[in-house]
């Protein structure tokens, strides 16, 4: 192999190869063209970046914030999660072209320039509250392509292991690591609505106001049904008495305890007879009052019989929902979809990726993880076709977005010669289809 860097290299098994580097004319990820295009028929980015405070002064201002803030979404939806891949991505033609602006025409940020705007612009005060409200915003532009005839918000944490002498990490006993606690807001597309980074030590529903009362909020003026689902550490008299004056119908679970087994006690009697192998699941309702709740509350018991195992599964949820104990089970457990969502956004988006020392930093980059979240679920809500309907976000990036394509600049033109493996140009033209649709007027929401 020669050393010169513009000399192909020859792999040994075969010498009739050639392999050539053209990192500025080929790209793996023309897929994030269609995010872009959804950008900017929906108004994300430039909206956003209206919205935030831009104290950089003198060379400094090369790229504009709106650019900035593309560029940091962008390469997060791509997979590229740490700022030390902004020095290879600035040449990507891909990534310059969805930024746009000076990067179109010359080259995206920096790692410098893109680890100030970070950790020195975005954090200060004004400007993390405005992206703590961006995602919200962003829905809420969501909303006017699509019917919303009624409201379901799923409160859930997580966890995001931390390492070494990051500001606000702590043990968590439940989930036996040093970690940051966030707190999440889902609705029942699957957009995240708000979310919140906590100390690893904070208890599941510390600061839950400060998530949840913004999103009841923006939602208190629309006459639809509304609902709220969230784990045993929701069921709080505070929590409770705030979703009944703001006419939201509930299903939280509790926990077990002896005077809600007293109730279900006719039911934890094993069965008389074989067992069968599927099992047996037996519901009852009562009215129950902990010691911190100001009246009694309805609460649904689920007692599920199982073969091979001497004692019965029991859950309780407590509800205002005026449907059959069966059907108020079914609800719940429909919050499972959060849990998923919170997944997905581990495994496609990468972000429990918070690896900043200063604990501000880090709620900066999950913020932008979370818009890079929901650009994405909303293309998967909005405009994709049948066939790929179902794809997951870890699909979407692994076939979407990483195309491979060769890229050709003319004096008029920008030219993307994308390859057709796994999505061809029907897939991808249905697509962009889609999106222009959304330019037309919006539907009512």
């Amino acid at each position: 192999m020669g050393d010169c860097p513009t000399e192909p290299l020859r792999p040994q098994f075969d010498r009739r190869l050639r392999l050539h580097f053209f990192g500025a004319t080929v790209t793996s990820d023309a897929g994030l063209l269609a995010y872009r295009e959804l950008d900017d028929a929906l108004d994300l980015t430039r909206i956003a970046a209206g919205g935030l405070r831009d104290h950089r002064t003198g060379q400094n201002t090369q790229h504009t914030a709106t650019a900035l803030l593309r560029q940091s979404i962008y390469s997060r939806l791509a997979g590229y999660e740490d700022l030390n891949d902004a020095e290879r991505l600035r040449f990507d033609p891909a990534l310059r072209t969805v930024v746009g602006g000076r990067a179109r025409d010359s080259v995206a940020a920096s790692t410098s320039e893109m680890a100030r705007f970070e950790t020195e612009t975005l954090t200060t005060k004004q400007n993390l509250n405005q992206m703590m409200d961006l995602s919200g915003r962003w829905i809420d532009r969501a909303h006017q392509h699509r019917k919303l005839t009624r409201l379901v918000l799923d409160m859930d944490s997580s966890v995001s292991e931390t390492y070494g002498q990051q500001q606000g990490s702590a043990y968590n006993g439940h989930f036996g690591c040093t970690c940051y606690h966030p707190l999440f807001v889902f609705n029942q597309f699957g957009d995240l609505e708000r979310v919140m980074l906590r100390r690893g030590n904070h208890h599941s529903a510390k600061f839950w106001r400060r998530v949840l009362l913004p999103v009841i909020a923006r939602y208190r003026e629309l006459k639809i049904p509304k609902f709220f689902r969230g784990d045993a550490a929701f069921a709080s008299s505070k929590l409770l008495k705030l979703l009944e004056a703001e006419g939201f119908r509930y299903a939280i679970r509790l926990k077990a305890n002896a005077v809600l087994e007293r109730n279900v006690a006719h039911l934890l009697k094993r069965p008389v007879g074989r067992p069968s192998k599927r099992p047996k699941v037996l519901y009852h309702a009562f009215r129950y009052q902990a010691k911190s709740w100001d009246r009694a509350r309805r609460v649904v018991a689920k007692v599920e019989w199982h073969a091979g195992e001497l004692f019965p599964r029991v859950g309780f949820v407590v509800t205002d929902l005026r449907r059959s104990p069966k059907r108020v089970i079914k609800f719940y457990n429909g919050r499972g979809m959060a849990e998923q969502w919170i997944k997905e956004g581990k495994n496609a988006l990468k972000w429990t990726r918070l690896s900043c020392r200063r604990f501000r930093d880090n709620q900066v980059r999950l913020q932008l993880f979370a818009l890079a979240y929901n650009l994405a679920n909303f293309l998967r809500r909005l405009a994709l076709p049948r066939p790929v309907r179902t794809w997951t976000l870890t699909t979407l990036r692994e076939k979407l977005i990483k195309l491979g394509a060769k890229v050709v600049r003319h004096a008029k033109a920008v030219t993307f010669h994308l390859a057709e493996v796994a999505v061809p140009r029907a897939v991808f033209a249905a697509i962009l289809g889609r999106i222009g649709r959304l330019r037309a007027t919006p539907s009512p929401g």
